[in-house]
């Protein structure tokens, strides 16, 4: 029994009148004045003493070496024999509390050993609490970024319009005047205070002062930069051959629409060759094509007569790639790019913004609200304007997505005039962002309207009368 249960302390004949204790004097039973070390502290409450010595110290010999067995950090350790006293019913499997205490060091041993069993019992409890933290994780971002945007967010974003209007009415006392000219002065910061409630929860941070090349900076504080946006200025030299009106026709909204472009999100980066990818957006230095059907559609390069590589928007070179297409007939040969600054594109970057402030402009329409609708298009327009270099929004510092903006409506324009010729009509004059004369019947290509994918009439005057030219 000694062999197995390890060594055993000197004073043996101590222990034996101990293992013999009787049931009432059980609990009370001090240690001898002989006894090992610690026998008394874990002496606890003691299990129930079996009247058979022998029997219950044969079980205290399996009890001990199981004990041993699951936390037997120290093999050598001595088992006390009041342990050996368990009862029956815990003889097969120990109870993994009493495995827990740790057995009493020998009297060689230093007491400061025992906080190292406690990495023995730790790792039970770490395993039931971390699966406990895992779904919290996962659970937290779900509701925050899908359940507020399709209920709560476009409520809130229209009340911004909505309120601004009702504000300027009622400290005006109803002078519809008064109030426009007051939402058209901050129609900049309410602008900018619109776009930050369509971004919440956006994929894409908006980047406002970006390092810039110095192609998009000003050579003077009057000057431009080098970046050529393919404004149109064109008519049509010759008269139709048959006599009949000339209608000019506005484009509706060509800057709220214009918003819907691909736009770099970061700063620009520079490359060289003629290279081009679909996923990015920039400037770009091209050698631009020959353009043979000028007495009958514009050049989308726009009213240019410098010759040479010139910096063009994404819009510019977008468009020409596609005219050099078999779609469009093809009607030139594409671009040569020999410089690039491109950043990371997305054609959503204003999408929402777009949304709400055409949606406003629906509105106001359908309700007759002349205040809101002049609101709105300061509020589109003088965002696109100022948000290059301005003293009057210094929260943005984009003069490349102005420039992209403004091309962008410039290509809707000419897109818009092919459509015509294509469709049999004769196309007069392309002017600006918003001004198209055709004479034909017009209304077979176009629908008459105020909203945005509709033109409506600005004049109607004779094919023969050069006042137009």
């Amino acid at each position: 029994m000694s062999a197995s249960a390890g060594p055993r302390p000197a004073p043996t004949p101590a222990r034996q009148p101990e293992a013999t204790v009787p049931e009432s004097a059980a609990p009370t039973t001090s240690p001898q004045p002989g006894a090992a070390p610690g026998l008394s502290a874990s002496a606890g409450p003691c299990p129930e003493a079996s009247p058979q010595p022998e029997a219950a110290s044969r079980r205290g010999v399996a009890l001990a070496s199981g004990a041993e067995a699951a936390s037997a950090p120290h093999p050598q350790a001595p088992v006390p024999q009041l342990e050996a006293a368990a009862p029956e019913s815990a003889a097969p499997t120990p109870p993994q509390r009493e495995a827990a205490p740790q057995p009493p060091a020998p009297p060689g041993r230093r007491p400061e050993a025992a906080p190292a069993h406690q990495p023995a019992a730790s790792p039970t409890p770490q395993p039931q609490a971390a699966p406990a933290r895992t779904p919290e994780h996962r659970q937290e971002p779900a509701p925050r970024r899908r359940a507020p945007q399709s209920r709560t967010s476009r409520p809130r974003i229209s009340q911004l319009v909505t309120g601004a209007v009702q504000d300027a009415l009622d400290a005006h006392a109803g002078d519809l005047r008064a109030a426009i000219a007051e939402l058209q002065r901050r129609a900049i910061p309410d602008a900018m205070a619109l776009l930050d409630a369509t971004r919440i929860g956006a994929r894409y941070d908006i980047v406002g002062h970006p390092p810039l090349p110095d192609i998009l900076r000003k050579k003077s504080a009057q000057g431009a930069d080098e970046v050529w946006e393919a404004r149109p200025h064109w008519t049509r030299q010759d008269p139709p051959a048959t006599a009949g009106d000339v209608t000019a026709l506005d484009i509706n909204g060509a800057y709220l629409s214009a918003l819907k472009t691909h736009l770099p999100l970061g700063a620009l980066e520079y490359s060289t060759g003629n290279v081009h990818s679909r996923r990015r957006a920039g400037i770009h230095l091209i050698t631009p094509p020959e353009w043979d059907h000028h007495p009958c559609l514009p050049n989308p390069l726009g009213n240019r007569e410098e010759p040479g590589p010139v910096w063009v928007t994404e819009p510019t070179l977008r468009l020409l790639q596609r005219l050099a297409t078999p779609q469009y007939g093809p009607l030139c040969e594409a671009p040569v790019i020999h410089e690039s600054f491109t950043s990371g594109a997305t054609e959503q970057l204003f999408e929402k913004f777009r949304q709400a402030l055409r949606d406003a402009r629906e509105k106001a329409i359908a309700d007759d609200d002349e205040v809101t609708l002049e609101y709105v298009k300061s509020m589109y327009s003088k965002f696109v304007s100022t948000m290059g270099e301005s003293n009057y929004n210094r929260a943005l510092y984009r003069p490349d997505w102005m420039h992209i903006i403004r091309s962008q409506a410039f290509v809707n324009l000419w897109l818009k005039a092919h459509k015509a010729h294509t469709a049999g009509l004769t196309v007069m004059r392309v002017m600006g962002t918003d001004e198209l004369h055709i004479a034909g019947d017009w209304r077979q290509v176009f629908t008459e309207g105020r909203g945005v994918s509709q033109v409506k009439v600005k004049d109607v005057y004779a094919a023969t009368d050069t006042s137009h030219r």
